[in-house]
């Protein structure tokens, strides 16, 4: 048996990434999940992550915490539905904490690759789907709803994590493909289908 996919989305907070993860799993008959908080164990470290309250959390405990509901998700879930043959569609992955903890949060990049690929024992996706819209469109976006505590974060955050993102897909472009995220849901879904069957024949 063949060992499925594993699919990934990014982007920056309100781009449309947790909706086009479900159409692409739709789409393929895969596994849904997201990051934090894709098993029970890491939907408790979930509501730590992005609790507003919990304004003490130092960026090393964040790292951390990230990284250990990474290890769970992967052996729990990913690695098991991966080796079942069961392509696997994330809403976020080990690149969030790249772009979140290391260009966001300015911690040091190379310690944050070392914990994250013991973490998950070296299983990164296949394919990154980075949804790119500009900053104002999401900030907009944001002011629509109640807000997280990565979400309250001010402009030069998210600029930081969105130059993050777009150096990690231009320094592996066989594993990222950036789609422009303005157009309307149905049309940027075709898209995303295109690009995937171009790079993975599914």
């Amino acid at each position: 048996m063949s060992s499925g996919k594993y699919i990934a989305f990014e982007g920056l907070e309100g781009c449309g990434k947790s909706t086009h993860a479900k159409r692409l799993a739709t789409r393929l008959d895969a596994v849904i999940t997201r990051e934090p908080g894709g098993t029970a164990i890491g939907s408790i470290l979930r509501n730590i992550l992005v609790d507003p309250a919990n304004t003490a959390l130092s960026p090393r405990t964040e790292a951390l915490l990230m990284s250990a509901d990474r290890a769970q998700h992967i052996a729990e879930l990913i690695g098991p539905a991966l080796a079942s043959g069961r392509h696997v569609v994330s809403d976020r992955s080990v690149y969030s904490s790249l772009a979140y903890q290391g260009y966001g949060r300015e911690q040091d990049l190379d310690e944050l690759k070392r914990l994250n690929d013991w973490a998950i024992g070296g299983l990164w996706p296949d394919l990154v789907i980075y949804i790119d819209v500009p900053i104002e469109i999401l900030l907009e976006r944001l002011k629509r709803r109640e807000l997280d505590r990565f979400e309250r974060e001010d402009r030069s955050f998210f600029e930081r994590i969105s130059a993050g993102f777009m150096m990690m897909a231009a320094n592996d472009p066989q594993h990222w493909m950036i789609v422009d995220g303005t157009p309307n849901k149905d049309d940027l879904e075709k898209l995303i289908a295109d690009g995937l069957h171009k790079r993975l024949a599914i």
